[in-house]
């Protein structure tokens, strides 16, 4: 099957959307299906060989984050040559909502479309605002996906139609046969996400942060994302700045082995999930997770069994559970357990396999009415009657 896939955001730019496009890719081509994936790249990005560069983006707020999107005349051409040349059987759009590529695509392809909505905003205006510059687009798709049922959501209230909720992925066993770092062992707290913004809640871990050193002067935060690291410890006492170890961007494999080293990872995210797909490497490498309540992480987390929970932006909170948890091995380790076991629906093996049976179904669809439409044509033309 040729499969032309479109990414709305900067591929240089690392995002759980961009990773769930480039590991979907990447399961595609080990099966032996033709993969193309278009996104937004600057000029000098070294791409992988299926991806297409669309050009270079521009950072706009988005969804309470920064995107970096692509969109004009330019880009519309280079989606009108990417999609001549690909001669796809099916187009997979991701976001086609989000002012990028993905709605350009939609535009301007034909034959049948897959979306994937990613996004969990119920109370968006922009969406509401859009709807009629929307509706031509969306009526060519022939199916969707939400990656949540929180994103299923956001389509129904907004957009109207429904989708099939079929979850990011992840290569479990890529961060279960991860080795652990033993410089990143011991009395360890872990966060990833991106330092300077705030819903990825590395202020409350932060406030939080005494209290746990105050239960266990030996604790260290493990912090690994972009941003002003000095902004990020400002709140902090002088003298507990020395528990904060920045380790900057980290590679896939760092990624993996950090989450296999940490005694306990923490997702103190504020809003504007709709998935939560760091919770799903964290389990698939067998860290402990605890994580704010939100909605979609309460649901990755098969509301509280797969890891624990805390109150949304509650710092006392989340401090009280840290300590609790890093004072109990055995709930550690039984934290693990259900982690490593639930975590199973989610791998590309599971996921793949369902998207791959979305993209059967619309292309023998299409091929049923194009069989259909050229036998109309020819009972018309030589005068037969339908039986």
């Amino acid at each position: 099957m040729r499969i032309g896939i479109v990414c709305p955001y900067s591929w240089d730019v690392p995002g759980g959307v961009q990773f769930h496009i480039r590991d979907l890719a990447e399961y595609f081509l080990r099966l032996g299906h033709e993969v193309s994936v278009l996104a937004p790249a600057d000029d000098d990005t070294p791409l992988p060989p299926y991806v297409v560069s669309a050009g270079r983006a521009v950072p706009v707020p988005y969804n309470g984050s920064v995107a970096r999107l692509n969109f004009g005349f330019l880009s519309a051409a280079r989606v009108r040559r990417w999609l001549h040349d690909g001669a796809f059987d099916v187009i997979h759009i991701h976001e086609p909502t989000s002012p990028s590529l993905g709605l350009l695509a939609c535009w301007a392809a034909q034959g049948p479309i897959v979306a994937t909505f990613h996004t969990s905003n119920p109370r968006s205006r922009a969406m509401i605002a859009a709807y009629a510059i929307l509706q031509a687009a969306l009526e060519k798709i022939s199916a969707r996906i939400a990656v949540s049922e929180y994103a299923r959501r956001t389509l129904v209230e907004h957009l109207g139609g429904d989708a099939v909720v079929i979850p990011n992925g992840v290569d479990v066993d890529f961060f279960a046969k991860a080795e652990p770092k033993p410089e990143w062992q011991g009395d360890t707290l872990g966060f990833i996400g991106r330092i300077d913004e705030p819903r990825k809640g590395l202020p409350v871990l932060m406030r939080a942060l005494p209290k746990i050193l105050a239960a266990r002067p030996r604790t260290r935060l493990l912090v690994a994302g972009r941003g002003d690291e000095k902004e990020a410890v400002e709140s902090l006492p002088v003298e507990l700045r020395s528990r904060v170890e920045f380790l900057g961007m980290i590679s896939d494999e760092d990624k993996a082995r950090f989450l296999r080293s940490v005694d306990l990872y923490v997702a103190p995210n504020t809003g504007g999930e709709s998935f939560g797909i760091v919770l799903v490497e964290a389990m698939s490498a067998s860290a402990p997770v605890l994580a704010s309540d939100l909605d979609a992480f309460a649901q990755v987390l098969d509301r509280g069994a797969a890891g624990e929970l805390f109150p949304n932006e509650d710092a006392d909170a989340l401090a009280e559970a840290a300590v609790r948890l890093l004072d109990d091995p055995a709930r550690r380790a039984e934290l693990r357990e259900r982690g490593s076991a639930h975590v199973r629906r989610f791998d590309w093996s599971t996921v793949g396999a369902d998207i791959l049976s979305v993209y059967e179904t619309v292309t023998a669809g299409a091929a049923a009415v194009a069989t259909d439409d050229r036998a109309t044509g020819l009972r018309a033309r030589f005068g037969l009657a339908r039986d």
